[in-house]
């Protein structure tokens, strides 16, 4: 059979199958027809879609309704505000804001070009223009159910910018329109257009139309002229394509565009738009945009905290006037910043690479940060904070924790001797060792903490219990997860799989300078809107016990130590006295270090300092107290003067316990001395007593007797 006689079968088949099937289809379609007319379907479909465009057009409502409109000009007038522990204002937060200036400030000429360009019927619509509506309705269309601009009102352009994003959906447009017709109902034109010029953005980094004309022309928004005014309104459309700094020709271009506008408007006539055409730009930047976000590493810290603890979107809280009242203190902060300028206190690896470094201060009684820095080098903008969101291996600043705090409340004293030799535990025959390859037998608490020796703290956790050790870590408010619940993680600070910010090791040491009581860790007291009203207060903190007093006082007795005569006793600021820890984490080859840990306080502030690299491909060469130690010394330093100089309470561990040695040892000596001369007198009496004895039977003799 050929290819055609094939051809020919099938398309007979076809044909058969046609006839029989389409009877049976117009049936179909006549009986749907005859049902959906009886059950009136054309009628539920039309009620079926004016109710869900009544439902939509009602959600629509409530959330122009609940968008705060009233507070708007407020929002875009204000910047948002940081104020420091003192109620003075410590900086402002970046934002879409430039210098806002009043409707009067504004030249005409930007006024009229605007209009003519963005909006030619801003002065008769209610919010919404139906003409453009109809136009980026036809442009939906013909771009297949595409978004491709046009159709919004500067009051839509306006809401869109306040409180939307820039993305090209029908919702969004449908948002924009309800949110515009709001406004129009709360605002005058000219009150609309003064919040639109001041919140538009003109490429280079500039927002707003006053400090548009100094970047641009060098002079104010009410001294524009004409073609510079028709200028600044073609950069609407897409500032970094129509601006004069990166293109001179195009921005020329479009500007006559713009005048040709105005002419179409009545602005102009055709000769004065003729004129202007032909007007060059005599372009000038006497724009100087004043830095007022003075503290950036805790300004982050802020605006993390806001929208991760309290809901407050990032883009909220950057443009609509907030007032955040924090626990700042500006003398500790500009102090630690100055300490983080000096790169001699920090190494450099051999190829360039700067070790980082992060330094955390808080207050123990309240829990307020009171200065942070989270990096060296380049600051970028919302980028890692390192104080607060980098979490490293802890090495030994977490034995107070995790082993001497929960052994003192099982009972042991700062002198109860431990174990100070060279162990296996368990299956694996985990075998801590000391730094220094020595062992005493028996060592003092108090110094095994000192000195940060390994081998006693293994012996003493072992004792005591890996889950009582997890226990008082969660109180300290550290998580340990099932991997990490083995001797030489909870004793000696390595093998975390997550590991600990610096903000989390100063809050956990500020149990020991509060008396046992921890209060949770935070920057921010109170945030306030633009229209006065208070969103959050973080007045009251929460705050846990953790410790008894009297184990505080017995911690602290032994980390005073470490500063007196320990790890850190060349870290003691000059003039001070302070407690805490030191912590290194070795490398796997046990070359250098990865990180370097240190701890001060005392009892008005918690000072935690962390160094190393980012990556492990470099190593610190020296340890903490050579290293990160100098730094926390020279912060103390510079901070403590500001401070209540508050002192503690209990004597140094170490001191104690000498000075009971000495008594000790005097007190044999003196003892040993009575008990001599009381046997010499002794002995002299009986002496005497022989040598008379003799001397009568002598004398006896010698009379005869």
């Amino acid at each position: 059979m050929n290819e055609n006689n094939v051809k020919n079968k099938m398309k007979n088949h076809l044909s058969n199958v046609k006839k029989q099937i389409s009877p049976k289809i117009r049936h179909l379609f006549f009986l749907l027809a005859k049902k959906w007319k009886k059950l009136h379907l054309t009628k539920w479909m039309i009620l079926l879609s004016l109710t869900t465009a009544l439902f939509f057009s009602v959600y629509l409502a409530i959330l122009a309704e609940s968008a705060d409109v009233d507070s708007l000009h407020a929002g875009l007038t204000q910047p948002t505000t940081v104020i420091d522990d003192s109620g003075e204002e410590a900086g402002r937060l970046y934002a879409q804001k430039g210098t806002y200036v009043k409707t009067e400030m504004i030249s005409e000429n930007i006024k009229d070009a605007v209009i003519a360009t963005e909006d030619q019927r801003f002065k008769k619509h209610k919010g919404f223009d139906p003409i453009g509506l109809g136009r980026a309705a036809f442009g939906y269309v013909i771009n297949r159910g595409q978004i491709v601009g046009g159709g919004s009102t500067i009051t839509q352009q306006l809401a869109k910018n306040a409180y939307l994003s820039a993305d090209q959906t029908v919702m969004r447009k449908l948002k924009e329109l309800f949110l515009a017709i709001e406004i129009e109902k709360n605002y005058s034109k000219d009150y609309i257009l003064e919040m639109y010029l001041n919140n538009a953005y003109f490429g280079n980094g500039v927002w707003g139309v006053e400090d548009a004309s100094l970047k641009y022309f060098g002079k104010s928004a009410d001294e524009v002229t004409v073609p510079e005014a028709a200028t600044l309104a073609a950069m609407l459309k897409a500032p970094s394509h129509y601006n004069p700094i990166d293109d001179y020709e195009r921005a020329i271009e479009r500007r006559n565009v713009v005048l040709k506008l105005m002419e179409n408007t009545e602005v102009l006539t055709a000769e004065e738009k003729q004129t202007y055409q032909n007007t060059g730009l005599d372009l000038s930047d006497k724009y100087d945009r004043e830095d007022s976000y003075r503290y950036p590493y805790y300004f982050d810290a802020v605006i993390n905290e806001a929208s991760n603890d309290y809901g407050i979107d990032e883009e909220d809280l950057l443009n609509n006037g907030y007032t955040i009242y924090t626990s700042l203190n500006q003398a500790y902060q500009q102090e630690m910043n100055a300490v983080y300028e000096k790169d001699h206190l920090f190494e450099t690896a051999a190829d360039g690479t700067l070790s980082q470094s992060a330094s955390i201060a808080l207050d123990p009684k309240s829990g307020g940060v009171k200065a942070v820095v989270g990096g060296r080098g380049e600051y970028t903008f919302r980028g890692l904070n390192r104080a607060t969101q980098s979490y490293r291996q802890p090495g030994s600043v977490i034995k107070p924790l995790g082993v001497y705090a929960p052994a003192i409340e099982e009972g042991y004293t700062p002198y109860s001797m431990l174990i100070d030799e060279e162990l296996s535990y368990g299956e694996t025959e985990y075998t801590p060792t000391n730094l220094s390859g020595t062992y005493q037998g028996e060592v003092p608490m108090y110094e095994a903490l000192s000195n940060s020796l390994n081998a006693p703290t293994v012996w003493l956790l072992n004792e005591i219990g890996i889950e009582k050790s997890v226990s008082k870590l969660k109180r300290f408010g550290i998580d340990v997860d099932s991997s990490e619940r083995t001797l030489g993680t909870l004793a000696l600070g390595g093998g975390w799989n997550k590991g600990v910010s610096p903000l989390e090791i100063a809050s956990a040491y500020s149990v020991f300078s509060n008396d046992g009581v921890r209060a949770a860790p935070h920057f921010i007291t109170k945030i306030v809107d633009a229209t006065g009203a208070i969103v959050v207060d973080n007045t009251e903190v929460k705050k846990t016990r953790v410790l008894s007093q009297s184990v505080a006082d017995k911690m602290n007795s032994m980390l005073l130590s470490v500063f007196e005569s320990g790890t850190a006793r060349n870290n003691q600021p000059a003039g001070y006295k302070i407690a805490g820890k030191t912590g290194t984490t070795q490398t796997d080859t046990d070359v250098g270090a990865n990180d370097q840990w240190i701890v001060g306080y005392t009892p008005d502030i918690v000072l935690a300092s962390w160094a190393g690299y980012d990556h492990n491909d470099h190593h610190l060469s020296t340890y903490s107290s050579k290293g990160i130690g100098m730094v926390l010394k020279d912060q103390m330093e510079s901070i403590l003067p500001y401070t209540e100089k508050t002192t503690f309470l209990v004597e140094e561990a170490g001191v104690e316990y000498k000075e009971e040695q000495e008594e000790t040892f005097l007190e044999q000596v003196t003892g040993g001395m009575e008990k001599a001369g009381e046997l010499f007198k002794e002995g002299a009496s009986l002496f005497k007593d022989k040598t008379e004895n003799i001397f009568d039977r002598f004398r006896n003799k010698m009379r005869g007797e």
